[in-house]
């Protein structure tokens, strides 16, 4: 990947756009090209092929996407599976469409099967059932892998997939209805210190397993493989390690510095019981995460604590 070309990053403003694009800066890109929603609609194909047309990019990374918890997918299973198939669709084909050298595109470790061998390696995509709280997000993932292959075969394209574990850092939704576990755990513990709650609850039973990657991790290793990688099978982005969500509750509350309780309620859906990705062939090709999870906890928390007047879900004052 040439740095000093044109790059689209779709999805900017998002967790991953606005890393890749930080990363990307720190790498001497001078020519990137940015849209919010409201100047261009991905959804829009008519629109999204006159933004290929006119801009011409010569490389393009597809963060952009509808993404949201556990409830969130359970709750609005229509636009998670619609508005996903609908972005990357579009981009996909107006990319190659418009000559574009080289597309990233970026999935989600959700595409493995609910009991996969663990650690899940790349060639355990559809070998079983998903996980059905989040399989309408999963199943449009899955569609842009294969997307991705398909216009590799028939046409050329050089189009990679890159799919990362559990994602988290500056820039995150702390949505307590809408967000991912680690940002609303943060906000749930930061609103519980400032209230002085002798308790917080968490969802599930607190057993499952999950393993967490510093999205400025993420942003390094996708610029990394576009550098590095080309190929049709996709390429798991992790750190290699896992913990239960219990144990990530009590980091989170050592974080924010609360000392109360922490209750777990079984009522409430777990999820797959374990997400632990096999990292060796992204290991193999020289990348390995360098941002360790308290670290990265630390970090998350400074930056909600200095954003939380216009951090997506976040209604507290900082302390």
């Amino acid at each position: 990947m040439d740095v000093s070309a044109r790059i689209f990053v779709a999805g900017h403003r998002g967790l991953v756009g606005s890393a890749l694009v930080r990363c990307l800066q720190r790498a001497g890109a001078t020519d990137l090209v940015v849209r919010s929603r409201a100047e261009l609609d991905l959804t829009d194909q008519r629109a999204v092929a006159e933004f290929f047309a006119r801009e011409r990019p010569a490389y393009v990374f597809l963060a952009a996407a509808k993404v949201g918890g556990i409830k969130a997918n359970d709750t609005y299973p229509a636009e998670f599976l619609r508005d996903n198939l609908a972005i990357q669709t579009n981009v996909i084909h107006s990319a190659w469409q418009t000559g574009v050298r080289k597309l990233c595109f970026l999935g989600s470790s959700c595409i493995y099967p609910k009991l996969a061998p663990q650690p899940m390696a790349e060639d355990a995509l559809l070998t079983g059932p998903l996980e059905p709280t989040n399989e309408w997000y999963a199943v449009a993932k899955i569609a842009g892998i294969k997307m991705c292959q398909a216009y590799r075969r028939q046409y050329g394209f050089d189009a990679i997939s890159v799919m990362p574990t559990n994602l988290y850092g500056p820039g995150d939704n702390f949505d307590l209805q809408n967000s991912h576990v680690l940002p609303a755990m943060i906000r749930r513990f930061h609103e519980a210190e400032l209230a002085d709650a002798p308790s917080v609850t968490i969802w599930g039973s607190g057993t499952p397993r999950r393993e967490f990657l510093h999205v400025d991790d993420m942003a390094e290793a996708c610029v990394f493989l576009m550098r590095q990688y080309t190929g049709e099978m996709h390429v798991n982005v992790g750190v290699g390690e896992d913990l239960t969500i219990l144990d990530l509750a009590a980091k989170v509350a050592a974080a924010v510095g609360y000392r109360g309780a922490i209750a777990t309620d079984p009522t409430k859906p777990d999820g797959t019981p374990r997400k632990l990705m096999d990292v060796g062939r992204i290991r193999a090709m020289g990348w390995r995460a360098r941002i360790g999870l308290d670290e990265g906890i630390a970090d998350t928390y400074r930056w909600y604590l200095g954003h939380s007047a216009e951090v997506r879900g976040a209604s507290l004052p900082s302390p």
